[in-house]
C-alpha cells in the first residue's frame, strides 16, 4: 500500500514492478543480479484517484506517461534492490502529491489608470529621445 496523504492511499494491485538489470557501478555483481525497478502504475484507469488529479498527474507525468496512460518510472541509481524499489515509490508518491493540489484560477485583471499614463508617458519620453537623434532632413532647409 503506498499512502499519499491521509485520504489518499494506492493499493499494492495498481502498482507493477518488474526488476530488470542496471547499469552503472557494481563491478562482477551487475552482469547478474538485477538491482533496478521498472514501477509501472495504470493512472488512466486507476479507481484511487479521483478523476481531477488522474487528468492532472497524466499532465504532470509528461514522458514518464504512455499514451495509455500508464506511468512508468525507471530506478537504478543504488545497487539494492531494496533502495531502489523505494526510491521508485517515493518519486512515484511526488508525482501524485504534486497532482493532488489543484492550481488557482487566474483572475482576469486591468492596468489601473495610473500605471496606463505611466507607460505612456514613458512611451513619449522614448519617442522624444529618439526624435532627437536623428539626423535632420535635407529638404526642410
Amino acid at each position: 500500500m503506498l499512502r499519499i496523504h491521509p485520504e489518499m492511499v494506492i493499493p499494492e494491485t495498481e502498482i507493477v514492478e518488474t526488476f530488470v538489470r542496471a547499469s552503472g557501478p557494481g563491478g562482477q555483481h551487475v552482469n547478474k543480479a538485477s538491482t533496478a525497478v521498472q514501477l509501472r502504475f495504470d493512472a488512466a484507469s486507476s479507481a484511487s484517484l479521483p478523476e481531477p488529479v488522474r487528468h492532472r498527474l497524466l499532465r504532470i507525468a509528461g514522458r514518464l506517461a504512455t499514451s495509455d496512460g500508464i506511468i512508468v518510472i525507471q530506478a537504478g541509481r543504488f545497487r539494492s534492490r531494496k533502495r531502489n524499489r523505494e526510491d521508485a515509490r517515493r518519486r512515484l508518491a511526488e508525482l501524485i502529491r504534486r497532482a493532488t493540489v489543484a492550481p488557482r484560477k487566474r483572475r482576469p485583471t486591468r492596468p489601473t489608470a495610473a500605471a496606463r499614463n505611466r507607460r505612456l508617458s514613458a512611451k513619449r519620453m522614448r519617442a522624444r529621445l529618439k526624435q532627437t537623434r536623428r539626423k535632420p532632413d535635407p529638404g526642410q532647409d
